[in-house]
């Protein structure tokens, strides 16, 4: 597998030890026959464990097929709820559109019906994010990623059309805010519009501002479609205790089982089970982002196996 930079491995070696008796590896005898084939069906984001997946790539730069393929039947296995593919732990912003082709046929083979299938489709260029969700669309996705657009800090009105006319392109949408990187905040205000959609069906919040889920909710209403979901792996079972309804995790890379866990402990409230299943997971949460964290990512997941 590809690295783009090189880290010190004996940093994430603690985190790393505490999920080696883990059962990786999937099954060589997979049925291929079990494959979806409802590539035109919509299937609805769930509540939970959504895995911002790593793209897996050869030592020229190429995606690997086979590693990819080992990888999205490793989550199937582990109770994965969602997978969100093509972010940026996937990598998608160095990607070209017969690249993010593969990967999206790839993920539809393999997980289609069993998965619900997100896929990142978010820039700063409205015209190419039509031309990403169209091609999620073709290819069978369930939900497209759309991020807000970065560096260009447009006005809260310029954000909602952003997503509403991503949403009118037919695909549901999930909402990215992520202001640390964007340096753009959507309000819970502009949020509780842009709900008012029938295709925005949830919110990444990257924010870390755990009041906002309390704030949201009452904005948008009990009745409300709009899944909210922490884009902070450290907070999000508190995010999920406060009201959230999962989270859009790195770390499920590597540890999927016991962040769809803790996801189903704290939507159940259970504080007592979380603390318990959280505890572990403390130092790899913070270990995973020594570097940026698709190269941490990727790394571990090949120390572990998940990708063979």
């Amino acid at each position: 597998m590809l690295f783009r930079s090189m880290l010190t491995v004996l940093a994430l070696s603690e985190s790393i030890n505490a999920f080696t008796t883990q059962s990786i590896n999937v099954q060589s005898g997979y049925n291929t026959a079990l494959r979806a084939s409802n590539a035109n069906e919509i299937i609805p984001m769930r509540q939970g464990s959504s895995c911002a997946i790593i793209t897996p790539m050869t030592n020229d730069g190429t995606i690997d097929i086979n590693s990819l393929r080992n990888l999205l039947q490793f989550h199937v296995a582990s109770g994965t709820d969602n997978l969100c593919i093509l972010g940026t732990t996937g990598e998608a912003s160095v990607l070209s559109m017969e690249e993010r082709a593969k990967v999206l046929q790839v993920a539809v083979e393999e997980v289609k019906g069993k998965i619900p299938i997100l896929a990142g489709t978010g820039t700063i260029n409205p015209t190419h994010v039509k031309e990403m969700t169209l091609q999620a669309i073709d290819i069978g996705c369930d939900a497209s990623l759309v991020v807000t657009p970065y560096y260009v800090k447009p006005p809260q009105r310029g954000l909602i059309k952003h997503f509403t006319d991503a949403a009118d392109l037919g695909l549901p949408v999930v909402m990215y805010n992520i202001p640390g990187r964007a340096k753009v905040d959507l309000t819970p205000e502009s949020t509780a519009i842009c709900a008012e959609h029938e295709n925005i069906v949830g919110l990444k919040d990257a924010t870390g501002d755990l009041d906002r889920v309390e704030k949201i909710r009452s904005l948008v209403g009990d009745k409300s479609h709009l899944l909210l979901f922490s884009g902070d792996d450290a907070s999000s079972p508190e995010f999920v205790m406060r009201g959230g309804d999962g989270c859009i995790s790195v770390t499920a890379n590597v540890a999927p089982a016991e962040v769809h866990d803790v996801m189903m402990a704290a939507l159940n409230g259970d504080e007592q089970l979380v603390r318990k299943i959280n505890e572990p997971l403390l130092g790899l949460h913070k270990n995973l982002f020594l570097e940026c964290e698709f190269i941490t990512s990727l790394v571990v997941v090949e120390l572990l196996g998940c990708d063979t």
